[in-house]
């Protein structure tokens, strides 16, 4: 996974290429959300957002978050219910997200061939998709040499 300076470099580039307004509130709610290990709640981000800019508000980080998940630049953990920086937003094509139910890590995966097989299929009967999250909860390699170690 990229740092936060990385990932913030990268949101930039891409608004600025796709003429889009990349705010001083988006980029610090992407900022918050990088920097995190693990996926955080709007709610988080409101609390922590509210630190900095007393008037902000539930709607104010709620647009932020759309914004950024509509740039590719933030994925929402649905089973979570919480966002998680996308280290790649060049990247248009589905995703997969493995989560560590320990400790929260979040690592993306981008198997093509596992996307094209189920639009391929969903094609086949007769079904439009409009949005795929597929994530897959376990337990990451550090979460499992603690406990193989405790």
């Amino acid at each position: 996974m990229a740092d936060a300076t990385t990932l913030l470099s990268q949101a930039e580039k891409q608004c600025h290429l796709r003429g889009v307004r990349f705010t001083p509130i988006r980029r610090r709610v992407l900022e918050m959300i990088a920097g995190a290990n693990g996926g955080l709640k709007a709610y988080e981000l409101l609390d922590r957002l509210a630190v900095e800019h007393a008037a902000a508000r539930p709607p104010t980080i709620y647009r932020a978050l759309d914004f950024l998940i509509e740039q590719g630049l933030v994925h929402r953990i649905e089973s979570l219910n919480a966002y998680v920086a996308c280290p790649c937003p060049e990247h248009t094509h589905g995703f997969q997200l493995l989560i560590c139910r320990h400790c929260g890590h979040v690592e993306e995966l981008h198997l093509d061939d596992v996307n094209a097989q189920l639009s391929e299929r969903a094609h086949k009967l007769g079904f439009r998709v409009e949005r795929q999250t597929i994530e897959l909860l376990g337990s990451c390699d550090a979460c499992l040499n603690a406990t193989a170690h405790a």
